[in-house]
């Protein structure tokens, strides 16, 4: 009986022991699967205001939800906003950088640059870009081979469909501007298009540069001498910071303005032809799923956006005194009324 009750209560530690060694065995992946959620850190140089959120954040976050990744649970986001001062961008990624993120998700060229030069050991996905390889993120496409990958804006003939538009809508027109950045996109890039751009619309075209709000006068001057007919505002960070300062002194001037999104035509552009900055954000949340998943950043394809808006400002054509031509509006994917 004494012997009986041994052999149970062995058989039964047996047991136990067994079941304990298959619970080590399967303690680690469960603890992969609970491990803490990832560190998303984001740096943008516009304004974290409601539009931001409304083009970037929350498309990402979906993105990210349809893959099965919640925020809180899955993932934190470390968000960042240079307001329109690419001098504040330098500080605002050495914060970043210092928390120890997982990874970084970048808006804009000059963001991304930075994060190529000053964080060469984070996975960066960078969104809103130029040409990647142009710009020095990448050392090809399909294969970028650092530690940078993304989705670019730099649809082939943006600017020249741009300049087109306001051709199209002020038929008169023989010379119109473009405004730019250097900081965000380099002269000679823009330069070395120039002769193509003026051979293929019959007319003639002038650069102005803007790196801050304190160039907006030299610049505007510039304009006035040149006597434009129309020009195209690059999008850009300081741009966006200041775009109402610039789109009230297009309607002062009553000079026809192309812009590079939807949300600046609020304060008084005529046309925007831009990627569709909600979608592109929401295609980035596959990126950053795989990149969180451990596929290098340098083996991940940069991607170009799919999908460009049209969008015409009829409040701000009335403002000017211009008739939109219908072939324009029906062509357009928004009509501001």
């Amino acid at each position: 009986m004494i012997n009986g009750r041994l052999q149970h209560i062995t058989l039964f530690a047996r047991r136990a022991w067994l079941l304990g060694s298959t619970t080590l065995l399967w303690l680690p992946s469960m603890v992969v699967a609970q491990q803490r959620p990832w560190r998303i850190a984001l740096l943008g140089g516009t304004a974290g205001d409601a539009i931001a959120w409304r083009n970037f954040i929350d498309p990402l976050r979906r993105g990210l939800a349809e893959l099965g990744h919640l925020e809180g649970r899955h993932y934190t986001l470390d968000l960042r906003w240079a307001e329109g001062q690419p001098e504040r961008l330098p500080g605002l990624l050495a914060e970043l950088v210092a928390a120890r993120p997982d990874m970084l998700v970048t808006i804009g060229p000059r963001p991304a640059q930075l994060a190529r030069d000053s964080a060469a050991g984070l996975r960066v996905v960078a969104v809103g870009v130029d040409d990647p390889v142009v710009s020095g993120l990448a050392q090809g496409v399909a294969r970028p081979g650092g530690h940078i990958t993304g989705l670019s804006t730099a649809f082939d003939g943006l600017v020249q469909k741009r300049l087109q538009l306001l051709k199209d809508i002020v038929p008169g027109a023989r010379r119109l501007g473009i405004l730019m950045n250097p900081i965000t996109l380099r002269r000679a890039v823009l330069e070395a298009q120039l002769p193509a751009w003026q051979s293929a619309l019959g007319l003639e075209l002038r650069l102005f540069e803007a790196r801050a709000a304190e160039d907006f006068a030299a610049a505007f001057d510039a304009m006035l001498r040149e006597r434009l007919q129309g020009v195209v505002i690059l999008a850009d960070a300081v741009f966006w910071a200041h775009r109402q300062a610039l789109g009230t002194w297009v309607v002062k001037q009553r000079l026809p303005s192309a812009w590079g999104g939807r949300d600046y035509l609020d304060a008084g552009g005529l046309v925007s032809y831009q990627g569709d900055w909600p979608a592109l954000f929401r295609r980035a949340a596959t990126l950053v799923d795989k990149v969180l998943k451990g596929t290098p950043p340098g083996d991940i394809p940069f991607e170009q956006g799919t999908k460009l808006e049209l969008v015409v400002n009829l409040k701000g054509a009335r403002a000017l005194g211009i008739k939109v031509p219908q072939s324009v509006l029906l062509s357009a994917d928004e009509v501001i009324e």
